[in-house]
């Protein structure tokens, strides 16, 4: 099985929004920008250097979890940014992260990053109406009916983004149909599963099951359709499972 990945690492200008004042425990003087804003303008970095993210934008702060180079299928690994701040004289950029448990957000020094991305998609998940749904500069220009977990292995609910996208599996008679994008999110019962019980959006073989619940985790789409979300959605796109 051969996978192909695709999306490039294009530079891209970043302008930061007003600035408000948060708390923090260990930086109280901090001034904290929201860079994403979902549906609209949101961002995301390739990761150049496997930094510690830790829970304030501070080295001594305590550890979250580390960043990765490569994703578990040997892509570039990226994260979607959230928020920006300095703090002496150094920036920092808290991220969501691609590990357990699912919605963990760490900061970062902005040095370990590449320069921001920008993506206007946002993607929304519903596991009651089996229904998936892309959103572009504030439309919807996208609809499709899903399969999603079981009742036994549930898609998990929360904030994620587009990790990977990935072909080379066959084709259109495989499980995942033609193409399938990985996502940041990890099943909350599959734990030993490859890459960890990672949760795609991909193709299928058995499009007569679809709407339903019928998978172990990941959210399915018909060939058709997850073709012409392809055109549609680049990697780095945030998520919102509900």
């Amino acid at each position: 099985m051969v996978f192909q990945k695709l999306g490039g690492r294009a530079a891209a200008t970043f302008a930061a929004p007003a600035a408000v004042s948060v708390a923090s425990p260990s930086v109280a003087a901090a001034k904290v920008e929201r860079v994403s804003t979902l549906g609209k303008r949101s961002y995301f970095a390739f990761v150049n250097k496997a930094e510690v993210a830790r829970a304030e934008p501070s080295a001594n702060a305590k550890r979250v979890a580390k960043l990765t180079l490569k994703t578990p299928e040997k892509t570039d690994d990226l994260v979607l940014v959230l928020d920006r701040t300095e703090v002496d004289g150094q920036e920092w950029l808290r991220v969501r992260l691609p590990v357990r448990p699912n919605n963990t957000t760490g900061w970062v020094p902005a040095e370990a990053l590449s320069d921001l991305q920008p993506v206007d998609t946002w993607l929304r998940i519903s596991t009651k109406t089996f229904k998936v749904t892309l959103i572009k500069n504030g439309k919807r220009v996208f609809s499709a009916p899903i399969g999603v977990g079981q009742s036994q292995w549930p898609t998990p609910k929360g904030q994620f983004y587009i990790r990977a996208k990935l072909k080379g599996y066959g084709g259109a008679g495989s499980v995942y149909g033609p193409l399938a994008y990985i996502t940041s999110a990890t099943s909350p019962t599959l734990t030993d599963w490859p890459g960890g019980g990672l949760v795609g959006v991909h193709g299928t073989n058995a499009p007569g099951l679809i709407p339903g619940r019928i998978s172990h985790g990941c959210v399915r789409l018909k060939n058709a359709d997850i073709l012409r979300l392809e055109k549609l959605m680049p990697v780095g796109t945030p998520i919102t499972i509900t």
